[in-house]
């Protein structure tokens, strides 16, 4: 057994805090696994076994030295009470037409999870469709509308349970709320493609009982199911037994005419093949071959399709393609590539709203089918909106703003003026005038320009001694923008500091942003971060000693690999449901879809690549930040081996007197449907942890 005891020094305190930690005694293995000639030693290979018993009397007595540590804080429940004023207030998702009805997402202010509410015209009584919470005591049960039917008679309901990637499907009448006998089981990955008197979806084989969570997902396949029939006599529309690590999803044109099956073989690097319905083609052709590109198509515009890609375009354009003559030299280009990236592409009232990022914020413009442009849409700011998308007839939409001291507010826009109104602001007990919001361009190793947001209450004073959180993601081609968070506002109100920075690795500047920061070239992932904290600490923002670094899934990574190669650089790390065994990741549920990503230890090349960075791989005999790893019992995604094997590690050789403990969330995945109960817990133990081990109190 490992002990520590160490002392805080807290301005304000009298006294001084002791503390006395002993680590659970973690067993080890004599398992090594040779790569290319190279012995590397896996002791707690057994901690992978996460249903087993001696796993679980592990986690048990890890969650026990954990929350003993968190419970002698003493204002530990003051933030908690702090946090859960600061988040009741309503809440609201933009509208969503379906037919004569809208739908909409609202929480009250602390339910659990957001109750599905729907209303007969845009002026019509409110009323509850679904309330999850009814599912589960605890609230761990989370429902999402996966499809409507083109008649807008049905819909699928996809339902999660405890925040695994597992959904199970249900049909509701939308007129009666009626639910049918329908259910679908196994099902990942997968929204709900109407066509007819049924749907398409995306589900794997039953798995091995007892290892739902952990076994390699392999063999992903497409059905239709017809409504009013049992699974089992659901109809096989597409599968690849060559080819078993491929993700494949089905769509449809509005219309209806086209079918598409979109086939991946991890997150990035699409291939699409269709089906014209009205034409009762037999088999499916390919549209674009994969996988070097990425492809997504938009709309059919009288027989001819509408898609977006990068290829030959890193920022992306939209292109027309006759799906009887699809091969790229018969492309015409509608709207071509910018010097902005072209996130995403929208459409209603028979028009396209394309959706561009400009450092990181979000510019909208509303284009013909034709590629001409017809206007800039006025936003509130620099920040973030989402939404722009309805049914060809409609004449008008709805979009939901929002930044960092902006909170979501929901505009209705009229497509034939293109003015915006006001629909839906929330009342906050707070003025998110009073914080303010920059965002800076440093000089990363390499001398790339990096771009980060730096959020704080006005007045801060900059002397090196805020608190200070710097977040950052840093992967597969997705871009951290400005969004706005009440727990946030706690933070700040204490002197924090919130920094968010846009890493390569990310789309916000295309694809060649992206490749710049993957495979053999993540190491400039960490230099970006390192580079961050570097900035913050020469512009007096704060110091080594009031620096914490946070980040999750592959910004857990991102944090272990930080944490790991510059210990003495940071305070306080949060590496969360990280993927931190860089040798094995690709052999749990689909860790095989980042190996495009970030290669594989199959490999003799990408072995050597990742031995550099794999965080578990690259902890030694000195002294580490303060650290709490979080994970959850059910994540799916990163399984929670990777977070017990490295805190194993970590508690083994860490040398100095700061504390190393892991946060273990039962009835909980990956993040995704997360009750707000959990959410805040979580969230005032990280502010907790932070405030504690940096010497300061809580105000």
């Amino acid at each position: 057994m490992k002990y520590i005891s160490f002392i805080l020094l807290a301005t304000g305190f009298t006294n001084m805090l002791n503390a006395q930690i002993t680590y659970p005694q973690t067993k080890k293995v004599s398992q090594k696994d040779n790569y290319f000639g190279t012995e590397i030693s896996d002791p707690y290979r057994w901690l992978e076994n996460d249903t087993a018993s001696d796993t679980k009397a592990w986690v048990k007595a890890e969650n026990k030295v954990t929350f003993d540590y968190l419970s002698k804080i003493t204002y530990r429940d003051k933030i908690k009470n702090q946090l859960l004023e600061l988040n009741n207030y309503p809440k609201f998702s933009s509208p969503i037409k379906v037919g004569e009805y809208y739908f909409f997402y609202k929480n009250n202010g602390l339910q659990n999870q957001s109750v599905i509410w729907y209303q007969k015209g845009i002026n019509g009584t409110p009323e509850i469709f679904l309330d999850p919470n009814a599912y589960s005591n605890e609230g761990t049960v989370a429902i999402s509308l996966a499809g409507f039917s083109k008649d807008k008679k049905h819909v699928v309901i996809s339902i999660s349970r405890a925040g695994s990637d597992w959904q199970e499907f249900k049909v509701m009448q939308v007129a009666d709320k009626k639910e049918l006998s329908d259910k679908l089981e196994w099902v990942k990955f997968s929204g709900a493609a109407w066509q007819g008197n049924g749907f398409y979806y995306s589900r794997y084989d039953s798995p091995v009982k007892g290892k739902e969570f952990s076994n390699q997902n392999k063999n992903h396949k497409i059905y239709y199911h017809t409504l009013g029939t049992l699974q089992s006599k659901d109809k096989l529309i597409y599968t690849d037994p060559k080819n078993p690590l491929r993700y494949f999803g089905a769509s449809l044109t509005k219309d209806e005419r086209f079918l598409f099956i979109n086939i991946s073989e991890g997150t990035y690097g699409t291939e699409i093949l269709y089906k014209d319905l009205s034409l009762k083609q037999k088999d499916f052709k390919v549209l674009f071959k994969g996988f070097e590109n990425d492809y997504g198509v938009i709309d059919n515009d009288k027989g001819m399709l509408l898609a977006i890609t990068d290829r030959g375009a890193p920022n992306k354009k939209v292109i027309m393609v006759n799906p009887l003559k699809p091969e790229e030299a018969n492309w015409e280009t509608i709207v071509p590539e910018k010097e902005e990236l072209l996130e995403g592409v929208g459409t209603g009232g028979n028009r396209m709203f394309l959706s561009y990022l400009k450092d990181a914020t979000t510019r909208v413009f509303q284009y013909t089918y034709d590629g001409l442009q017809e206007r800039d849409i006025i936003l509130p700011g620099k920040g973030t909106a989402s939404g722009f998308g309805g049914e060809k007839a409609d004449e008008e939409l709805f979009y939901t703003y929002t930044s960092f001291n902006y909170p979501p507010t929901i505009f209705s826009y009229n497509i034939g003026s293109g003015k915006s109104e006001l629909f839906r602001k929330p009342e906050l007990k707070f003025n998110p005038e009073d914080f303010e919001s920059k965002q800076v361009f440093f000089t990363s190793k390499d001398s790339t320009k990096v771009p980060m947001f730096i959020v704080y209450k006005k007045g801060i004073v900059l002397d090196g001694k805020n608190p200070t959180l710097l977040y950052g993601y840093g992967g597969f081609n997705i871009s951290l923008t400005p969004s706005f968070s009440p727990s946030r506002i706690a933070f700040m109100n204490n002197g924090g500091v919130y920094v968010m920075v846009n890493l390569r690795g990310g789309g916000e500047y295309g694809e060649d942003w992206h490749k710049a920061g993957m495979l053999n070239k993540k190491q400039n992932v960490f230099d970006d971060f390192i580079g961050a904290a570097e900035y913050l600490i020469k512009e007096n923002y704060t110091s080594k000693d009031f620096l914490a670094i946070q980040g999750g899934s592959n910004g857990g990574l991102l944090v272990g690999a930080c944490m790991t190669q510059r210990p003495y650089l940071f305070k306080v790390a949060f590496p969360a449901v990280g993927v931190l065994d860089m040798l094995r990741f690709h052999k749990f549920t689909v860790g095989w879809g980042w190996v495009v990503e970030y290669g594989s230890s199959d490999k003799k090349e990408d072995f050597d690549n990742l031995m550099t960075y794999s965080p578990l791989h690259n902890i030694k005999a000195v002294s580490y930040p303060a650290t709490m790893v979080t994970t959850a019992d059910h994540d799916d995604r990163v399984v929670p081996a990777h977070s017990f094997k490295f805190i194993a590690e970590l508690q083994d050789k860490h040398t100095g007197t700061n504390p190393v403990l892991i946060r273990i969330e039962t009835n909980a995945g990956h993040g995704a449907g997360k009750p707000i109960s959990k959410a805040i817990d979580e969230i005032a133990d990280i502010y907790a942890f932070m405030f504690y081990n940096m010497g300061l109190e809580w105000r």
